[in-house]
């Protein structure tokens, strides 16, 4: 005989599971980031991280004052150290499962810097004074409408 299914009392979170796993995944990156001693990573910061449905896979995205610029060399470094971060997260992390991570820019964070930049510069040019509005006399205007320069 099976037994019937006792009801699951409902859930005591208010966002769901993936949004769970993305948090504490940044908080465990952002910190195994601390301890690795490679230059390469010392301004970087994991602004958000994307989690799949499934839970398979998760994109880190980054932020670092080195700009688009050092962006070869970070995903190098992320790169060299995934297994190590991978490693934390798996020790770290209570899923059943630990997504594969991969690393991208936060280029939403760029976006808006660039926006800002443009604002930022626009506010400082100096203001153009009014162009004067020339009022024309009646004598100027008679002469450029004589015919053959006659006035």
């Amino acid at each position: 005989m099976s037994r019937p299914r006792r009801a699951q009392a409902p859930s005591q979170h208010r966002y769901p599971r993936t949004a769970r796993l993305s948090e504490s995944l940044r908080e465990v990156i952002a910190d195994e980031l601390t301890r690795i001693d490679d230059e390469r990573l010392s301004l970087v910061t994991i602004t958000t991280i994307d989690v799949d449905p499934e839970m398979n896979r998760a994109v880190v995205y980054y932020d670092s004052l080195f700009g688009e610029d050092g962006d070869a060399d970070i995903i190098d470094a992320l790169g060299q150290h995934r297994v190590r971060i991978q490693s934390a997260v798996g020790k770290q992390v209570r899923a059943k499962k630990t997504p594969i991570l991969s690393f991208k820019p936060d280029e939403v964070i760029r976006a808006a810097e660039r926006i800002e930049q443009i604002l930022h510069d626009r506010a400082t040019l100096p203001e153009r004074p009014p162009e004067p509005e020339v009022e024309a006399s009646e004598a100027d205007h008679e002469a450029d409408t004589a015919p053959d320069g006659q006035a």
